[in-house]
Formats: structure tokens, C-alpha cells, sequence
């Protein structure tokens, strides 16, 4: 039988292994065999976190869909929204921690009416009355723009927040880090330096984040990748990163979208989403140890491929998750712990049920966790 001899030369390989791949060299992974990209990554993950996969049972909380923004590929922001009161949120929380939950992540716009005040009140109110529950909130930007409007700085603004309880910031608003991208798809969002300033700040501060990367819009293979590498340098410097989660943008009902569709381009092909994933874990290796593969932009099928990929986290089984189903995400608002579970074992791993920063979560479920009160049922927007 004939074997065809795998063609990645074999200084690009060690250079992987030791933490010091180029862009030269994730160029070349790009071009060749997908499959040999794949192998590469999946064992650089079985070097770097084992057979272990982790998933954290939360809940999405949104206190807003009013937003002052620009950004061209939301489809969630309404000029008639709503803003929860701390009372309402509280509810949600209580929904979620019977419900199993170990996270809630709180997400909303960038708004005149939710000053850091607000923001504080918040997460001292549900530290208060829930002291195990943690709290993933809030993004770069928000930070950027509420400490702004209640007149301190960004360093400020994040000690006061770690002080009232906040466990990690979200790494969203990073959409890709280029300037150039940035001017068309989200003109009124910080820019590159001051996502990257916030962040290592907040790292400095004592607050993890994860990364994101939102790609396959109007970014160049070139821009992806250099956004890859800037985590990579924020990381050598802080170690503050829990995660980098790549997420494709869906082309549906937003602007940016239309003018995709338009064009006759669609969305990211598997592929493409798979080959995110592996060179991620290339790029990253020694310096972030969890690729999340997200379900709700990949499918859960997808997800469970990109176990093979170089991906060992599955996210959150996500009790509320209105701003993919706004826009055009088909695959669902919630997971069970019980199906993350069946995933993981079927791709051969082992599944691990996790809390925001991966400690490890002991915790005996159903086959079915609670459900909640309508569940599946809000279709709102979306943003990222």
C-alpha cells in the first residue's frame, strides 16, 4: 500500500513543539495538507493538556440590547431595548445556579445609562447573595467606555471591579486586531492598542480574560494570523489568558453581512474553521493551553471534529444565548451537561466539567439539567 510521506519539513514541526512558530512557518501549515496541520496540532494538544476536555456549565446573562455602537456586523443592538435591573439579574443568577450553573456571563451594550456604578452595583449584588457563583463580565470596550463616562481611568475602573468580585473579563470587542479591519467593521470600538492595553491591564490587575477572534469577514489570511501572534506576545508578557476562542461571523441580518452575501461570499467553509483551530493551537503552544471549539458557531458535529484538531475545551452549555440565533446561528441555545458528556467521550476524550478559570468542578447532574424559565424560547439580536 502507498503512503504518501507527509511534506511539513521537520524545522517547522520542532519549531512548534518549542513554542516558536513564525508566520512564515503557520503560512506554510496553511498551504499544505490540511490533514498534516491537523495531526500536528491535535498531538501538540496532547502534549500540552492531555486527553482532558472541559466544558463550564453557565448561563448567558444580557443586561441590555441598547448600544450606542457602530459595529457593522451586529445584529442584536435595537434603538427600543431594554436594561435589567440589578433585581432582575439577580433572578436570572438564582435561575441558573439551580439550574447547575457555575458561571454566569453578563453581557451588554456600551451605554449612557450603565456607568461603572452600574457595572459595580451589579457584581457586588450577585457576589453578595451568590459567593460561588462565578462572574465573567464585561468586555474590553464596555470597561473602556463606562470608566470614561464616570470619569477614571481604565486601571482604576479595573481594580474597583476585581475588588467588587469580578472573576475574569470577557475578551470580546477584539473582533481582529487590526486597525485596518476595525475602520470598517466597528469604527466606534476602541482600537487595537488600547483592546491590547485594557486586557494587559486587566492581567496586571489580577483579572483573567480569555481571547477571541471573530474572523472570516473582510480580514486578510495575513490579519488572522497576526492577530493569533499579538495573543501570543500579550500572553508571554502577562500569562493572564485562560482561552482563546475562535468564533466565525455569520453573515445575517447585519450590515456587514449583507454586503458579504451581496458579493456572492458566504460564511467560513468546516474547513477553514478546522484549520483556525490547529494553527491556533500551533501559534499559541506553551503559552495558551485551551483552544475552545464553540458550538454555537460550529454546530455541535463540527465541535466535536475540532476535538481531533487541536481544540480541548467545548465552552458552556450557554442556558441563554440570544446574539448567535440573531444572527442566523442555527444550532441551538443550550446544552446539557449530559450531551457535552456523550461528545466528548464519543471523540474519545475525557470529559472534565470546569468553572470560568478551569478548576476543576465536582458535580453529579441529571441527563437533562433544569430547565429554565423560557428557555429557548427569546430570539432577540445579536452583537459579539
Amino acid at each position: 500500500m502507498y503512503t504518501k510521506k507527509p511534506t511539513t519539513p521537520e524545522d517547522v514541526i520542532e519549531r512548534a513543539y518549542k513554542g516558536k512558530c513564525t508566520k512564515e512557518d503557520a503560512l506554510l501549515l496553511l498551504e499544505g495538507n490540511p490533514f498534516e496541520l491537523f495531526e500536528l496540532a491535535n498531538n501538540l494538544r496532547a502534549s500540552m493538556v492531555g486527553d482532558i476536555v472541559s466544558y463550564v456549565v453557565n448561563r448567558n446573562i444580557y443586561i441590555t440590547n441598547k448600544c450606542v455602537g457602530n459595529c457593522g456586523f451586529c445584529a442584536y443592538r435595537t434603538e427600543k431595548g431594554f436594561i435589567l435591573s440589578v433585581e432582575e439579574i439577580l433572578e436570572k443568577v438564582g435561575e441558573a445556579k439551580k439550574a447547575g450553573a457555575v458561571e454566569v456571563c453578563i453581557q451588554g451594550g456600551y451605554i449612557p445609562e450603565a456607568d461603572m456604578e452600574f457595572y459595580l452595583e451589579i457584581i457586588e449584588s450577585v457576589k453578595g447573595e451568590f459567593p460561588d457563583m462565578c462572574i465573567h463580565a464585561l468586555s474590553p470596550m464596555e470597561v473602556n467606555y463606562a470608566a470614561g463616562i464616570s470619569g477614571m481611568s481604565v486601571e482604576e475602573a479595573l481594580s474597583r471591579l476585581k475588588k467588587s468580585g469580578l472573576d475574569s473579563l470577557t475578551g470580546t470587542s477584539a473582533e481582529i486586531l487590526s486597525d485596518r479591519v476595525r475602520k470598517i467593521i466597528c469604527p466606534g470600538k476602541i482600537n487595537t492598542q488600547q483592546w491590547i492595553d485594557t486586557v494587559t491591564a486587566a492581567h496586571k490587575a489580577g483579572i483573567s480574560t480569555n481571547s477571541t477572534i471573530m474572523y472570516g469577514h473582510v480580514e486578510t489570511l495575513e490579519e488572522r494570523l497576526e492577530h493569533v501572534f499579538i495573543i501570543r506576545e500579550i500572553q508571554k508578557e502577562t500569562g493572564g489568558f485562560t482561552e482563546l476562542i475562535p468564533m466565525a461571523f455569520l453573515p445575517y441580518n447585519n450590515p456587514i453581512g449583507e454586503k458579504m452575501l451581496a458579493s456572492g461570499k458566504f460564511s467560513t467553509t468546516g474547513l477553514e474553521d478546522l484549520q483556525l483551530i490547529a494553527i491556533s493551537r500551533v501559534i499559541l503552544h506553551t503559552y495558551v493551553k485551551n483552544i475552545q471549539a464553540t458550538w454555537v458557531k460550529l454546530g455541535k458535529k463540527l465541535a466535536q471534529v475540532a476535538l481531533q484538531c487541536g481544540a480541548n475545551d467545548l465552552g458552556g452549555t450557554l442556558m441563554e444565548d440570544q446574539i448567535s440565533t440573531a444572527s442566523g446561528g442555527s444550532n441551538g441555545e443550550y446544552v446539557s451537561p449530559a450531551e457535552f458528556e456523550w461528545m466528548i467521550k464519543g471523540a474519545g476524550r475525557t470529559p472534565m466539567q470546569r468553572d470560568t478559570l478551569y478548576r476543576k468542578v465536582e458535580r453529579d447532574f441529571p441527563g437533562r439539567m433544569g430547565s429554565l424559565p423560557g428557555l429557548g424560547k427569546t430570539k432577540i439580536g445579536s452583537r459579539e
